[in-house]
This record gives C-alpha cells, sequence and structure tokens, in this order.
C-alpha cells in the first residue's frame, strides 16, 4: 500500500463519515463569530495576528486530533503487516496538512471580512499562513499517536501540545505580524527561514521518532 493509497482512503473515510471535519469548520467558524460579535473592529496589527492564530490554533487541536485515535488496533495491526511506518505517518502528516490550509484559507477569508485590516505584504502574510499552518498539522499529528497510545487521551495531546508548538506560534506570528505592518524582506526573511526550518524539523523527527511507536 502506497502512500496514496492512505491519502485516497483518508478522503474517502471524512466523505462517508463527514462530521469531524463539519464540527472544526463549525467551531472555527463559530469562534471568529463570536470574536466579531464581540469586539465589532480590531485596529492593531498585533490583536488582530493574536486573535487570529490563536482560533487556528484551538482549531487545529479538534481537526488533527482525529488522525490517530479513529483507527482501531485491529486496523493498525493491519497496515502494521503491509506498510512501512514512514510511509504510514507521512501520508497522515500530508493529509492533515491539506486539512490545515483548508481551514486556515477560509479562516483568512471570514477573518478579514469581519475584521478589515490592510496587509502590506500579502505574499509574506500567505507564506506565514501556509507553512504556520502545515507545522501545526506535522506537530499534532506526531502528538495524535503518542495520545492514541495512551487511550484516546485529548488533555494528554493538549498538555503535550502546547508546549512544543510555542517555537512555531512565535514565529508565525512575528512573521505574519510583520508582513501586515509591511517590514521589509531583508528583516523577515530570517523569520522566513525559521519557519520553514521548523516545518522540516517537524517532519524529520516524525519519522525518525514514529517506528518506535509503530511497533507498540
Amino acid at each position: 500500500m502506497t502512500i496514496a493509497a492512505i491519502l485516497a482512503k483518508e478522503i474517502k473515510t471524512d466523505i462517508r463519515n463527514p462530521y469531524s471535519l463539519a464540527a472544526s469548520s463549525l467551531f472555527l467558524i463559530s469562534s471568529l463569530f463570536v470574536c466579531y460579535i464581540t469586539i465589532k473592529r480590531i485596529n492593531a496589527a498585533s490583536t488582530w495576528i493574536a486573535l487570529f492564530w490563536i482560533i487556528l490554533l484551538f482549531t487545529s487541536f479538534n481537526a488533527v486530533a482525529k488522525s490517530f485515535m479513529n483507527e482501531s488496533r485491529e486496523r493498525m495491526l493491519y497496515f502494521y503487516t503491509i506498510m512501512s511506518p514512514s510511509q504510514f505517518i507521512i501520508s497522515k502528516m500530508i493529509y492533515n496538512a491539506f486539512i490545515m490550509i483548508a481551514l486556515s484559507m477560509i479562516a483568512v477569508i471570514i477573518y478579514t471580512a469581519l475584521f478589515d485590516m490592510d496587509i502590506a505584504d500579502p505574499t509574506l502574510f500567505w507564506y506565514g499562513v501556509l507553512f504556520g499552518s502545515c507545522g501545526l498539522a506535522f506537530v499534532l499529528s506526531m502528538l495524535s499517536t503518542i495520545a492514541s497510545k495512551a487511550g484516546s487521551n485529548l488533555t494528554l495531546l493538549a498538555i503535550l501540545g502546547l508546549p512544543i508548538l510555542l517555537p512555531l506560534i512565535l514565529v508565525t506570528t512575528t512573521l505574519t505580524k510583520n508582513a501586515i505592518d509591511g517590514i521589509d524582506w531583508a528583516i523577515q526573511w530570517k523569520y522566513a527561514f525559521v519557519l520553514m526550518g521548523l516545518n522540516v524539523v517537524c517532519f524529520a523527527l516524525s519519522l525518525i521518532l514514529f517506528p518506535y511507536l509503530w511497533r507498540e
């Protein structure tokens, strides 16, 4: 079984049982709407970015937590016999990254419509949103494996996830805020490089660590 086959299986599963993705989308839209009716207007770019990433962070926990928790022990044993651990975790991370990118795009569209904010450098802003979303997906995909081994404990996922995600969130919020302020690329390139590096490190560590959990 290849990575493409696992991706196809994930898509078919979500098509047949769309409640999980619908719940994540509803949580995202509801959070944005509650913020709008409470705050009405955001003038400071720092507040705008902070609120956006807080909403997206908790949405990612809802969207990616199901990654391994919906897999039964029998199904995992079947996967264990027909494919390598690297193929399995790569397919999971790719699929979760697509989900997070889609949710992020929805969030940006709705958020900018509700809270108008002039973005001086849209290219850099979208770079931060896309790689920040992928980083969230990569980290939470791996942590979802650990949580599933502990009886699908969502509390454990949150406890493990927030400290590990802190560097990613700090870099991403700084990069996207600077994109709104229009700070020159001569200053921004280091944040862009670090953000991409964090994505690569998270991806590589998942490939290294997952085989040990795969054998459990």
